[in-house]
Order: C-alpha cells, then sequence, then structure tokens
C-alpha cells in the first residue's frame, strides 16, 4: 500500500491543481471574505468531484465581519514623485478617494505622544519614528534545510502559554485603542513598517475590526522598511513631506458566522466505522498575498492525500474526514470550535462521547517544506510507530525524525488541549518565517511544488495506518481543565 501511495503521486498528482485554484484562483481568503467564501465553495466542489462524502460548510461559531480590499496604493508626491510599495491592513477603514496630505511622525504610538502632537495631527499621515534605522545585512539566506541528522531532539517549537497570551494582551488593547484615538484627533492614515519588510517582501497582518461589537480603525498601511526608512530620514531633516494614500476596502457584515468545510470517506469496518481520523490545515490567510506558505500549503497537501486514498479505492475500517478551518490567524477559531461543538470544552473537561471516538488528528501549517518527521505532542507511546510509519520514506527524506517535543500556535493544539492525539509535521523551513509568513510574497511560485508532493504521500499513509491499525492511536493522561490558551475576547 505504501508503494502504491508513492506511485499515485507520482503518476497522477493534482498538487498543481489544487495549488493554482486555492492560491491564483480564489485570490486572499481572509476569514468570511469573498476569496474565503470562495475557497470553502471550490473545495467542496472539489471533493464531491472526487467522490468523497458528507463533503460542504460547516458553522463552527461567530466570527465577525468580512473584509477585502479593492485598492491599495501609496505613493511620495513631495519633495518628488515616487511609488511606495505598501499594503492595507485587514479591517482598516477606506480613505476619502486619494486622500493627499502631508506626513508627519510620532516619536511613539501612545495617547500622551499623540496629545502633545495637538492640532499638528489633524488631517495629517502619521508614521511612528523607527526603533532601528538600518535594514538587516544580505549575508544570511533567507531559506534552509535541515541537515540529514536525526530530527529527534528537535526543541519545542512555537509555543505560545496563556501567560504569554496574557502579557501579549496590553500591548494589543493599547494598539487598537490608540488607533482609534488617533482617528478621533483627526489623523488621515496611519503607516507603520517591520524590520524585515526589505528587498520587496511587506510583513501584513492584524487588524480587530472583524469582531462584533468593535469598530474598524483609520486607514492604514504597511510599508516595505526601505521606504519607511527614507521618510524618516526625510522627516529628520525636516523636509516637507505630501504622501498620496489610496485605501478602498468592502465590509460584509450578512453572516457573521465563522465557517470550516469538511468531508470524508467513511469508514468500512462494522465495529470501527464510527471511529474517524482527522487531517487538516487552515484554509483561511492574510491579504497581503494569496496564502500559498501560510496555509495553503497544509490543505493542498492535506486534499491531496485524502485525493490519493479515495483514488486508489482503499476500504478504511475507520472514517478519514478532512476539516479545512477558518480563523486560525485571529486564534484557532474555526479548529477550537469545532472541537468544542464536537467533542468537548477544554476550560472545564466536560467531554462527549464523539472525544473517545476520534483516534488521531495530523495537522500541516508550517509551510511548504518536505516532510522530515513528526513531533509525539510528549506521547512517548507513539514514538515507535511513528518511526516505522516513516520508514517507507527515508528515501524522500522522511528521515525518522521523532521527536517527544511539542510544537503550538496551530491547529492541532484545539484537539489535544481535550486529550485527543493531534499532531504536527515536521518540515524544512525554507523561507516560510524569513520570506512568506504574513507577507506579500506568499504566493503560489514560493511553494515547493515537490516538497508538497512528498508531503502528501506521507500524511496519505498516516492517515491510512491510523484508519487500518488494529487498535486507535494511543492517548496522553487527559490535561487538567483550562481556559484554552486562544480563548480571548478581541480585544479585551
Amino acid at each position: 500500500m505504501m508503494q502504491k501511495i508513492k506511485d499515485e503521486e507520482k503518476n497522477n498528482s493534482q498538487i498543481t491543481m489544487i495549488a493554482h485554484n486555492i492560491t491564483d484562483v480564489c485570490g486572499p481568503r481572509l476569514t468570511n471574505s469573498p476569496g474565503y467564501n470562495h475557497a470553502l465553495d471550490w473545495v467542496t466542489q472539489i471533493c464531491k468531484t472526487w467522490g468523497l462524502q458528507n463533503a460542504g460548510r460547516e458553522a463552527w461559531g461567530e466570527f465577525g465581519k468580512g473584509w477585502s480590499n479593492e485598492q491599495g496604493t501609496l505613493a511620495l508626491k513631495v519633495p518628488y514623485y515616487e511609488n511606495i510599495i505598501a499594503y492595507p491592513v485587514p479591517w482598516c477603514k477606506s480613505t476619502n478617494k486619494n486622500t493627499r496630505a502631508e506626513l508627519i511622525m510620532l516619536d511613539a504610538f501612545d495617547s500622551l505622544t499623540i496629545d502633545k502632537m495637538g492640532d499638528a495631527i489633524k488631517g495629517k499621515i502619521v508614521m511612528i519614528k523607527p526603533g532601528g534605522t538600518t535594514i538587516p545585512d544580505a549575508f544570511k539566506a533567507y531559506a534552509t534545510r535541515y541537515g540529514d541528522s536525526s530530527l529527534d531532539n528537535l526543541p519545542d517549537e512555537y509555543m505560545v502559554t496563556r501567560k504569554q497570551m496574557e502579557s501579549f494582551l496590553p500591548f494589543i488593547k493599547s494598539n487598537y485603542y490608540t488607533s482609534l484615538y488617533l482617528e478621533k484627533k483627526g489623523a488621515a492614515g496611519l503607516l507603520r513598517s517591520s524590520n524585515g519588510s526589505i528587498d520587496g517582501t511587506v510583513f501584513v497582518d492584524g487588524g480587530a475590526g472583524y469582531a462584533k461589537g468593535y469598530q474598524p480603525t483609520l486607514p492604514e498601511m504597511k510599508t516595505s522598511r526601505e521606504d519607511y526608512l527614507k521618510l524618516m530620514r526625510l522627516m529628520k531633516d525636516h523636509q516637507k513631506v505630501e504622501l498620496e494614500m489610496n485605501v478602498q476596502n468592502t465590509f460584509y457584515d450578512k453572516d457573521l458566522t465563522g465557517y470550516n468545510v469538511v468531508a470524508e470517506i467513511p469508514g468500512t469496518d462494522p465495529i470501527l466505522k464510527s471511529q474517524v481520523v482527522m487531517l487538516g490545515g487552515h484554509l483561511d490567510s492574510w491579504a497581503g498575498g494569496t496564502g500559498a506558505t501560510d496555509n495553503g500549503a497544509g490543505c493542498i497537501v492535506t486534499l491531496e492525500a485524502i485525493r490519493i486514498l479515495k483514488a486508489l479505492g482503499i476500504q478504511p475500517k475507520r472514517t478519514i474526514r478532512i476539516a479545512l478551518w477558518g480563523g486560525e490567524e485571529q486564534g484557532l477559531y474555526g479548529s477550537y470550535g469545532y472541537v468544542k461543538k464536537h467533542f468537548g470544552d477544554a476550560a472545564d473537561m466536560v467531554l462527549k462521547p464523539e472525544q473517545e471516538k476520534i483516534s488521531a488528528y495530523y495537522n500541516l501549517d508550517n509551510g511548504s517544506g518536505k516532510i522530515r518527521g513528526i513531533y509525539t505532542q510528549s506521547n512517548p507511546a507513539v514514538r515507535d510507530i511513528f518511526k516505522a510509519w516513516l520508514a517507507p520514506f527515508a528515501d524522500m527524506g522522511a528521515n525518522g525524525g521523532v521527536t517527544n517535543s511539542n510544537t503550538g500556535s496551530t491547529d492541532h493544539i484545539s484537539f489535544d488541549a481535550v486529550g485527543i492525539p493531534g499532531f504536527q509535521f515536521i518540515q524544512d523551513p525554507l523561507e516560510f518565517e524569513t520570506r512568506t509568513h504574513h507577507s506579500n510574497m506568499d504566493t503560489y511560485d514560493h511553494l515547493s511544488i515537490p516538497d508538497l508532493q512528498q508531503a502528501a504521500v506521507i500524511i496519505a499513509a498516516f492517515v491510512y495506518n491510523t484508519a487500518m491499525r488494529t487498535e486507535m492511536i494511543p492517548r496522553k493522561p487527559l490535561p487538567k481543565p483550562e481556559k484554552f490558551v486562544f480563548d480571548f475576547e478581541f480585544p479585551i
């Protein structure tokens, strides 16, 4: 069966077709945006075409407003004309068309600094004085791969504790309300930039205006670091600077419900078919790119994995279910809502009958890199099982890396929080953190198609093995009741 899975991918791969449709055709997939809804419909249709059962949307709860950007340009007008690389921040307001205004720079982004500026802010576009005045050097490669040595001892990665989340909240809250205050004082727009936004890459995420009861902030754009530092130097030199900002957005508030999309291959064993094996990734993205590596890649790979199994005509003992999640970027909302609806609430650990019937959930959400192994999520009982399952793919670069460490900040955490075996694969880093994650470079052309094909084969194998083994995947002891790390109303 492992060879059949390899051959199906080699001879009939649909990776490029899936990738093209999710990224190029659907475009940015901000939750509840037209692009996200387009993707929900396309995934539903393609799953039905492949013969999967029960394909369609499933509501997980209330998310909030959708948003799409119709136009976003920024240009320097004085002291000379030049286009500036910039992208609107999701859920910000629109400008008056072609707003031309003088630029002003604040020493800090807080109400005290804004008050000190007084009426000078009115009608101006505002930037915040950057902490650094240079860009990172160009001598370090953007993309890397793991070596072929053992990955068994990787440390914990992407782990965000509740204490850390709580420490972030004052900053998040202050940032949101300061933006509202800046608009109240008459500012026409806001510019910001991050240290890594260099060489044509602009990192742009954030925005709280989706939540019911919270208003969108003033027009805001994230710019390239090079442009931002040039504007800073002009301002420090007391040069008059005028910009033209044109940000046109549309909000969607007719349906505030959040949706995932699911489909399945029903189990066939009279006793085991009520048990479930799940796989997936998050379908939503940010709006600066087309969400190719974050997390089109996870959706592409898991869709291809379940297509492979369906094409091979397997008769799984357990039901195999794919779920692509919404609202991950705002706090794992889609997967957490699904888990709470079907399996139980981590806050009180009152579990539902379905919780006992899910064997495992497999997630992919660390970019486009090939699979090199898997995190056990501190479940040593699965180590030997996973080692054996990876062995047939050593020639494809999956060298049996099975680490007892944890990795966090994505949708398998929702399952792990209620005692369900939830796993994330170890992937080659490539340029995920340095170039594509939450940036305008998160596009089809930054996908590694061969790596995605390799990952689809391995996930198909893991899902097949889980569906066919006599016993369910071993479980850790149930966690104690604890409010879910990402279970915050934003902003508090």
